[in-house]
């Protein structure tokens, strides 16, 4: 019965091949692009709404703001990337990794709004300055940041692997020269608890910092466009929600991953297969990242 749960994960992986193969997934994020265009228009009729001080006009605002920002994260990405691809490697509970990918989101909007008002009051940038040291600088770092967790990721399964292999090693040795019997009254392996515990508030700070590093473009002209009309708390606020917006797709990209791990996990029980499996999985998943981010890397540079 448990081998049922491999189902989800082979269906999620079945499609994510099937997407790559057919072009699927550029498919969607010029809907995603279109999406985004359309918000950009009611942006500017909404703002102006907010000038003319109309009825509802800041609910109607925030709501653009909001779904702006789901929308763009539709679209190509490297939170996601990061957040769903911890949620492979690592068993971390589906609160914390949630709680990571909405404060990854935010994160991006507080450097969005320290990027803009440092870039205007202190340093007078245009929007077009503002705009090319995000794209130029910011996304490049974050994408490499994301990189080296993939590394990260990579080598710590690796090492893993190497410490299975070499407490089997180990084993057979002490088994073959005195006690060759089934209660010797130590473990020569380590159980699964060991084997899959997540990183700490260094693992955390890694992926927020991965993330939070780029802020979103549509932010920084929201602000810009907000300052110069005198409503900068105002586009504040629209920056949060745009956050918000895209931190709610990150957070179920994140439930999707935990849950394909733990379906997985539990379709193989907590005998010696799960034990060998889970590092083989982590080296994966952080080269799939390495290689995505290289991949997106070479786009940007």
């Amino acid at each position: 019965m448990r081998r049922l749960f491999l189902i989800v994960p082979a269906l999620l992986v079945g499609a994510l091949a099937w997407a790559l193969v057919t072009g699927a997934e550029m498919r969607v994020a010029a809907w995603a692009a279109g999406w985004q265009r359309e918000f950009q228009t009611g942006l500017a009729g909404s703002l102006r709404a907010l000038r003319a001080g109309e009825p509802g006009a800041v609910t109607v605002f925030l709501g653009v703001c909001f779904a702006y920002g789901f929308f763009h994260a539709v679209g190509p990405g490297h939170g996601k990337i990061l957040i769903g691809g911890y949620g492979i490697a690592r068993r971390v509970t589906l609160l914390r990794l949630a709680a990571i990918a909405l404060l990854s989101s935010l994160g991006q909007a507080v450097t969005a709004i320290v990027l803009v008002l440092g870039g205007l009051l202190v340093a007078g940038w245009t929007r077009q300055q503002l705009t090319a040291t995000a794209e130029t600088l910011m996304l490049p770092a974050s994408t490499v940041a994301i990189g080296l967790v993939g590394l990260w990721l990579a080598l710590r399964g690796a090492r893993t692997l190497w410490r299975l292999s070499e407490r089997r090693a180990g084993a057979g040795h002490d088994h073959g020269h005195d006690h060759d019997h089934a209660g010797c009254g130590h473990r020569h392996a380590p159980g699964l608890d060991e084997v899959e515990r997540a990183g700490g508030t260094r693992d955390t700070l890694m992926l927020m910092a991965g993330v939070a590093i780029r802020p979103c473009s549509g932010a920084i002209l929201l602000l810009v466009l907000t300052a110069y009309m005198d409503m900068l708390p105002t586009g504040i606020a629209g920056t949060v929600a745009m956050a918000v917006g895209t931190g709610a797709l990150t957070v179920a990209v994140a439930v999707a991953s935990v849950f394909t791990r733990e379906s997985t996990l539990l379709s193989l029980g907590q005998d010696g297969v799960a034990v060998r499996l889970l590092p083989v999985i982590e080296v994966l998943a952080g080269i799939a990242i390495c290689l995505i981010s290289t991949e997106m890397l070479a786009r940007v540079i």
